[in-house]
C-alpha cells in the first residue's frame, strides 16, 4: 500500500498528489511514468512522474478526472492509501547535447511537460516554454513554468487569459523570425502535437512528442499502447511503454493514434457512471 502525503486541486478537474514511494522516487527521471491501481479490483492506469523528492521519498503525480479510476483516485484524501504504485517505467527524456529547447505543453499535458522543462533548466539549457489551454479556468502550473523558463508564453483558445490563440502561433512566430532551437518537445492532445510536429518539420527543427496512450501492463506484453511510425517509407510498430513514451514527431502516425483513442470513449463514459454509483454508496 502507498500513502497519499498531499492532495491539491489545480483546477476543477485536475488534481495533484504526492505519493510516498521511496524506491520510485530514488530512480525516476523526467519523462518516465508509473502505473497505479487505486484498490485491489481497480484497473491499471499510467501517470507521468511530475516530480520527485528523494529526501521525503515522495513522487508527485498530476491527473485529470476523466474516467472511473481517476474519479475514485480523486475521492481519496491525504493520509489515505492506494493499492499499487509501480515504476519508474519508460525511457527518460533525452537531454544530452541540447543547449536550447522549446517546450510546448497543452492542457493537462503541461503536467508532463513541466518536469521536462525543469530538468533542462537544472542542466543549464535555455528553456523557452509555450503552454496552452482552452480557457482561463483550466490554466495550471503557470508559476512552476515561470521558475524554470527563460521565456514563457501562455495562450488560451478563447483569449480569456494570456494571449489569444493556440500554441503553434508563438512557435511559428519565433521560427519565422529565425530563432533556432536544438529541439522542440511537445506534450499534450494528439491533435496539438501533430501540428507542432508539422511546424517543426517545416523549419527542419528536431521534434520530440510524448505519446501516452491506453496502457495496461507497462511492459510491452499487452500491446495496448502500440503505435505506428513511418520511417524511411516503411511502417513500423512500436510500444509507447517500453520504446517511449518519447518519439520522433516526424515519424508518428497521429491520425491512426487519434482513431485508436476514440475507440475507448464509450468505455470511459460507462466507467465514469459506474464510479459515480460506487462513490454515492460509499464503496
Amino acid at each position: 500500500m502507498y500513502k497519499i502525503i498531499t492532495k491539491k486541486p489545480l483546477n476543477d478537474t485536475v488534481v495533484q498528489m504526492e505519493i510516498e514511494a521511496p524506491l520510485v522516487a530514488n530512480k525516476a527521471k523526467a519523462g518516465q511514468f508509473i502505473i497505479l491501481r487505486v484498490d485491489e479490483d481497480g484497473e491499471r492506469i499510467p501517470l507521468t512522474v511530475a516530480g520527485t523528492d528523494k529526501n521525503k521519498g515522495t513522487v508527485k503525480i498530476i491527473f485529470q478526472i476523466v474516467g472511473g479510476t481517476t474519479m475514485k483516485l480523486a475521492a481519496k484524501s491525504a493520509g489515505d492509501y492506494i493499492q499499487d504504485f509501480v515504476g519508474p517505467l519508460g525511457k527518460a527524456t533525452e537531454t544530452a547535447g541540447i543547449k536550447k529547447v522549446c517546450i510546448v505543453g497543452g492542457g493537462v499535458g503541461c503536467a508532463i511537460a513541466m518536469p521536462v522543462a525543469q530538468e533542462f533548466h537544472r542542466l543549464g539549457a535555455e528553456v523557452v516554454s509555450i503552454i496552452g489551454f482552452r480557457n482561463k479556468g483550466i490554466v495550471i502550473l503557470e508559476d512552476e513554468f515561470k521558475e524554470c523558463s527563460d521565456r514563457l508564453f501562455v495562450y488560451t483558445d478563447d483569449g480569456s487569459y494570456g494571449k489569444h490563440g493556440n500554441v503553434v502561433v508563438p512557435l511559428k512566430e519565433m521560427l519565422d523570425a529565425g530563432e533556432k532551437f536544438d529541439m522542440i518537445i511537445t506534450i499534450g492532445p494528439l491533435i496539438m502535437m501533430k501540428f507542432v510536429a508539422l511546424a517543426a518539420k517545416e523549419y527542419g527543427v528536431p521534434c520530440t512528442v510524448s505519446m501516452n496512450p491506453i496502457m495496461i501492463d507497462g511492459t510491452g506484453m499487452c500491446g495496448g499502447c502500440r503505435l505506428t511510425l513511418n520511417k524511411d517509407g516503411k511502417r513500423e510498430t512500436r510500444f509507447a511503454c517500453v520504446d517511449g513514451p518519447d518519439f520522433n514527431g516526424y515519424e508518428v502516425d497521429f491520425d491512426e493514434a487519434m482513431s485508436r483513442n476514440r475507440m475507448y470513449a464509450d468505455f470511459e463514459q460507462r466507467s465514469r457512471e459506474h464510479a459515480c454509483n460506487l462513490l454515492k454508496r460509499g464503496e
